[in-house]
C-alpha cells in the first residue's frame, strides 16, 4: 500500500471526471489524499473526500473566445505564488508534507507537481495535455510553433514528472521513455450506464458564461427537437431548450439517452460519448489542443467540427443526417482507458518508490532547497 497525493486541476469538469474513473480503485488500494480547486472540487466532494486549493483558469473575451491577455493578467497573482512560494503554495506544501505521500499524482495541477518538487516526492503526471508535451501527434504544420508555445507554458507550470499516463481517445506515440499513452478515462458510472437512443440532443459548454452566445442559441431555438443544455447559468426550460445545472448523475443518464451531443471538444466528454455510442458536433476553444481533439475526432469519422462563429441549425441538421455513418465508425473506436491507466500507475509508483508498498526514507521527504 502506498501513500499518493492526487492533485486535480480545477479548470472545467473534464479533469475531474477523468479522476474520478480512478480515484475509487486507487482509494481501495492506497491512502490517497485528494487536493482539487475550481470546479473540480465542486464536481469530486459530493463522492469523495477532498482538499480545496487554489486553481489557474482561462479568461475570455467578449466574443466568447479565449484571450490570453486576460488569461495572463487574471492568473498572474497566481503564478506569481508559485513561483515565490508564497501563501498558497505554502498552504499546499504543508498539506502534501504533513500527509507524507510515497508518490504525487497530479492531472495538470500546478501547486501538487511544484509542491512535490520541492518535497522531492517523485510524480505521475496524468493528462491528457501530455499527448502534447510527450507524445507526437498529428499536428497541422499551422499549429506546430504554437504547440511549442503552450508546452513551454505548461512545463514551465508543472516542470517534468517523472512518469507520465496521457489518457486519449486518440493514439499517439510517446516521445520518451516513462510515458503510457492510455484510452478514455471512463467513471464507474459511465461503465454501469445503459445507452439508449433518444431524441434529444446534449449541449455541454465549459464556460458557457461566454461560449453560449446569441449565435449558438439561436441555432438551438431553430431546431425542431428537445435540447438540454449544460454549461450555462440558466435554468429551467425556455421553448424548446432545457438548460439544467452542472450534476454528475444527472448528466451521465442524459448523455447515455440523447441523440447526439453538441460540445466544445474537450477529451474527456468526447472518450465518453465515444463509449456510449453517441456522434458529436464540437466546437473547439481558439486553442491546440481543442483544435487537435476536433480534428482527430473528423479524421476518425465519429463526428463533426465546426467554429462557433459558423454554427446554425442547417449545420445541426446536416450532421444529424449523417448519424448512421458516425455509429458505425464510433464502434470499430470504443476503448476502455481505466484498466491501462490503473496498471500503469501500480507499475510506475513500483518503480518511483525505494520498495512496492514501502514510503519514502524520511531525508528524501525532507524539503529541498
Amino acid at each position: 500500500m502506498a501513500r499518493i497525493v492526487y492533485g486535480v486541476h480545477g479548470y472545467g469538469r473534464g479533469h475531474a471526471t477523468r479522476s474520478l474513473s480512478v480515484l475509487p480503485e486507487l482509494r481501495r488500494l492506497h491512502e490517497v489524499l485528494i487536493l482539487a480547486g475550481g470546479e473540480a472540487y465542486a464536481a469530486i466532494w459530493p463522492d469523495l473526500p477532498v482538499v480545496r486549493i487554489p486553481t489557474l483558469g482561462y479568461y475570455y473575451g467578449p466574443r466568447g473566445r479565449r484571450s490570453n491577455w486576460q488569461t495572463f493578467k487574471r492568473n498572474l497573482p497566481a503564478v506569481l505564488d508559485l513561483i515565490l512560494r508564497g501563501p498558497a503554495f505554502q498552504m499546499v506544501l504543508d498539506a502534501v508534507r504533513d500527509f507524507r505521500p510515497d508518490v504525487v499524482i497530479s492531472d495538470a495541477e500546478p501547486y501538487t507537481h511544484r509542491v512535490a518538487r520541492r518535497l522531492h516526492v517523485p510524480r505521475i503526471g496524468f493528462d491528457h495535455f501530455g499527448v502534447m508535451a510527450y507524445c507526437r501527434p498529428p499536428l497541422p504544420w499551422g499549429d506546430r510553433l504554437l504547440s511549442r508555445r503552450d508546452v513551454l507554458v505548461y512545463k514551465a507550470l508543472m516542470g517534468q514528472p517523472q512518469r507520465v499516463i496521457v489518457s486519449s481517445f486518440y493514439d499517439a506515440p510517446p516521445a520518451r521513455p516513462g510515458v503510457c499513452v492510455v484510452g478514455p478515462m471512463l467513471r464507474p458510472q459511465v461503465l454501469s450506464v445503459q445507452p439508449r437512443p433518444g431524441a434529444f440532443l446534449l449541449v455541454y459548454l465549459n464556460n458557457g458564461v461566454h461560449q453560449f452566445t446569441p449565435r449558438v442559441e439561436a441555432a438551438l431555438r431553430g431546431l425542431e427537437c428537445r435540447v438540454l443544455v449544460y454549461g450555462t447559468q440558466r435554468q429551467g426550460s425556455q421553448g424548446n431548450l432545457d438548460f439544467r445545472p452542472p450534476s454528475n448523475l444527472p448528466f451521465i443518464e442524459d448523455l447515455a439517452g440523447c441523440r447526439a451531443v453538441i460540445s466544445t471538444a474537450g477529451n474527456q466528454l468526447v472518450g465518453e460519448a465515444l463509449h456510449l455510442g453517441k456522434p458529436m458536433l464540437v466546437m473547439p476553444e481558439d486553442c491546440v489542443e481543442q483544435r487537435l481533439n476536433a480534428a482527430e475526432l473528423e479524421r476518425m469519422g465519429i463526428g463533426m467540427r465546426i467554429a462557433a462563429d459558423a454554427i446554425s441549425a442547417a449545420a445541426i441538421r446536416a450532421f444529424l443526417a449523417q448519424e448512421q455513418r458516425f455509429a458505425a465508425r464510433i464502434r470499430q473506436h470504443q476503448r476502455d482507458g481505466r484498466t491501462e491507466a490503473l496498471a500503469a500507475v501500480e507499475r510506475f509508483i513500483a518503480e518511483l518508490t525505494t520498495r512496492p508498498g514501502v514510503g519514502l526514507p524520511p531525508q528524501t521527504a525532507a524539503v529541498g532547497g
